[in-house]
């Protein structure tokens, strides 16, 4: 496809009209060349398939960030169901590693909700370094917290999938990478790759920057950050090659390598599939995780001051607490946004697995604004 048409195509199924006017309205709202994707199961049926731009189609792949970290962290769910790991065992019963600088005492729950206080590398990574998550794990292993673990919590931005992963590695002999391919994606045909194969990439579109507006930039300009911050840490902006988060997804090494925090490309359609495949039957098969689990999955962990984010955050095991910015969600809901602009979240009381993915970086980074108007006529049109 080519062309600057930013007409809105696929389908809704009926009841949910109104999401495709709520979508419309977005891509009005939008630049001419917006490109993006909505979708939505409901109890296991697709019942939004949208999307809108040039060179776009329901198949077209974009990079996610951080919404990698709900498959990652789905793969963590499994196994802890299969008992192949216990959330309350320390990390390095698995990881003899980890125990360095006073970290012997952390458990796996402690490290999924962000209170391990290993934010990042103390002397920074470079790209291929960071693009390689067991590099980053033993690049980490070694190191003393940031606070005393327990004590406090802060967004683990580009690593607590790395380190995640080697618990996996460790206990099963298989990277994360492989047994979410294994286990997740192949099984249920999910365009949701942590490490996209060549024959992909046609489909993949590069990232386009943030484009903000003049009061935008000035917001973004007075932001305080200075270069041995805790965020700056995490964000791996304090060494020798700072990263550039925006640049991030066109990095072939990056894509290729899908380092488990951050690395993912995907469709709307994969990221609402991996959550309607977490909750429920998709495709006839049963849903991926027991009641029992969602449950622990769902619960709260982490909430109040975020000392990495410096505000007001709130997560569930291994996932962000999606209820905190769309307080209509149900209590148990589950997810990961994405610092381009993309959203994936289930909410199991309503039985709904929504996805959202776009091309350009969204203001001010993390889930674009404009989910919460598709979030909410989604949710209403499902629980009607």
């Amino acid at each position: 496809m080519s062309g600057m048409s930013n007409a809105v195509r696929g389908f809704v199924a009926e009841g949910y009209e109104e999401v495709r006017e709520a979508f419309e309205a977005v891509v009005a709202d939008e630049r001419p060349d917006y490109a993006g994707q909505l979708a939505a199961h409901v109890r296991g049926r697709r019942v939004v398939d949208l999307w809108a731009g040039p060179d776009t189609d329901g198949d077209t792949l974009f990079g996610v960030f951080s919404s990698t970290k709900g498959a990652a962290h789905l793969v963590v769910a499994l196994l802890v169901q299969e008992g192949v790991l216990d959330l309350d065992r320390a990390v390095a019963h698995y990881w003899p590693e980890f125990a360095a600088g006073g970290k012997g005492e952390v458990t796996l729950r402690q490290l999924m909700a962000h209170q391990a206080g290993v934010v990042g590398a103390e002397a920074g990574l470079t790209l291929a370094e960071l693009a390689d998550d067991r590099v980053v794990a033993e690049r980490v292993a070694g190191q003393r917290p940031y606070w005393r673990p327990g004590a406090a919590f802060g967004y683990h931005t580009l690593n607590i999938g790395a380190l995640t992963g080697e618990v996996v590695f460790r206990a099963t002999g298989r990277t994360l990478h492989e047994v979410y391919a294994a286990r997740i994606r192949e099984p249920y045909g999910l365009d949701f790759f942590l490490g996209l194969p060549e024959e992909h990439e046609p489909r993949f579109r590069s990232l386009l920057p943030m484009d903000p507006t003049r009061e935008q930039r000035a917001v973004l300009e007075a932001a305080p950050d200075g270069p041995h911050t805790l965020a700056a840490i995490a964000g791996n902006r304090h060494g020798g090659e700072p990263t550039d988060l925006e640049s991030l997804p066109n990095s072939r090494l990056v894509r290729a390598k899908g380092p488990a925090s951050v690395g993912g490309v995907a469709s709307a359609r994969g990221l609402a599939g991996l959550y309607a495949a977490a909750i429920g039957v998709l495709d006839g098969r049963p849903p991926l995780l027991e009641e029992d689990t969602l449950a622990e999955v769902g619960q709260v962990h982490s909430c109040g001051f975020d000392v990495v984010a410096r505000a007001h955050r709130s997560f569930v095991l291994g996932f962000q607490d999606p209820t905190l910015p769309y307080p209509w969600l149900g209590a148990g809901s589950f997810g990961h946004s994405g610092a381009g602009g993309s959203q994936a979240f289930a909410d199991p009381r309503a039985g709904l697995a929504y996805g959202y993915a776009r091309r350009r970086y969204a203001f001010p980074g993390g889930a674009a604004p404009e989910n919460e108007r598709l979030v909410a006529a989604v949710h209403r049109a499902a629980t009607r």
